[in-house]
């Protein structure tokens, strides 16, 4: 029987050289980090990961590199997300054929809650899969931002569907909610929104989350302190994350790519997506807050 996902699964970033071409080596650097980090899985391509900028054979080949480097080490979760259920269903047959734990599918902004719509698009891109499917639940206007009760409904009428990520607030209230509507239909349900609600999620039964990889060590620590029966360091562990998350909200790859760079991560922080950028100010507080974090992994190059 496969083992049911649990723990700290970071999405990993897609790193660009200055002239916007992916640069390989830093992807595998960011793996490296992540597995060396304790990381329990990653995930690939997600919204962190600018999934919307790369091409198709982008896409395809960096997928192909993540299984080629993590060479089973962790679990993989791939990014299958697509408004039409054939791209998506294509995604999935490449999880599959990468040995993918699952196949991460967001319930699309299209179809709104219309759940029998919903039903109907999880229906054909799950039709022959060869992965379990993750529901991702994501608030408008990037997802359907499906209620609690309607995200039952389609993981019910789903059989593939064996795990939910929810990320549509108040999160906690919701996960609490879908745990109840699915009465232990699905096998897991985990959190995102990049972690910042983190310890009420577990203590609400989540079984993990898939927050960004710039503190995927202080993520895996303060999960596996919490699965150890060790709140009290994994509560110190969330409030010394909060104000980068905080951070990170705003600036989100921007913030991402910039503190995996000083923490000696990668060298390129290119972003081909849009968002805020820092200004000087940005950059000191930043400085300011990795400076003040407790973080398991404290190398940081000069600024």
């Amino acid at each position: 029987m496969t083992k049911k996902l649990a723990g700290a699964f970071p999405v990993l970033p897609t790193p660009f050289r200055h002239d916007g071409a992916i640069d390989e080596s830093d992807f595998f650097a960011i793996i490296d980090f992540a597995i060396g980090s304790g990381a329990d899985g990653v995930v690939y391509p997600g919204v962190a990961s600018e999934v919307d900028t790369l091409t198709p054979e982008e896409r395809r080949r960096q997928v192909a590199l993540l299984a080629e480097r993590v060479a089973g080490r962790i679990p993989i979760v791939i990014g299958a997300s697509d408004p039409d259920p054939k791209a998506s269903a294509q995604h999935i047959a490449q999880a599959a054929e990468i040995g993918a734990a699952a196949a991460m599918v967001m319930a699309p902004f299209h179809l709104g809650n219309d759940i029998a719509a919903q039903t109907a698009y999880f229906k054909q891109v799950s039709d022959g899969a060869g992965v379990p499917i993750m529901l991702q639940n994501q608030p408008k206007p990037i997802g359907a931002g499906l209620t609690p009760e309607e995200v039952a409904d389609v993981a019910k009428a789903v059989p593939a569907i064996r795990y939910i990520k929810e990320e549509t607030p108040p999160c906690g209230q919701h996960l609490t909610r879908i745990k109840a509507a699915t009465n232990g239909s699905v096998d897991a349900i985990f959190g995102g929104a990049g972690g910042r609600y983190i310890t009420d999620e577990l203590a609400r039964g989540a079984a993990g989350t898939m927050p960004a990889a710039e503190l995927a060590d202080i993520h895996a620590a303060l999960i596996h302190a919490w699965q150890s029966g060790d709140v009290r360091t994994a509560r110190k562990l969330y409030v010394a994350s909060l104000p980068l998350l905080n951070f990170q909200a705003i600036f989100r790859m921007h913030m991402t790519k910039e503190v995996l760079r000083r923490r000696g991560v990668i060298k390129n922080v290119f972003v081909r997506g849009k968002g805020p950028k820092f200004d000087d100010g940005d950059r000191a507080e930043l400085a300011l807050l990795l400076a003040e974090a407790d973080l398991p992994y404290k190398h940081f190059v000069p600024n």
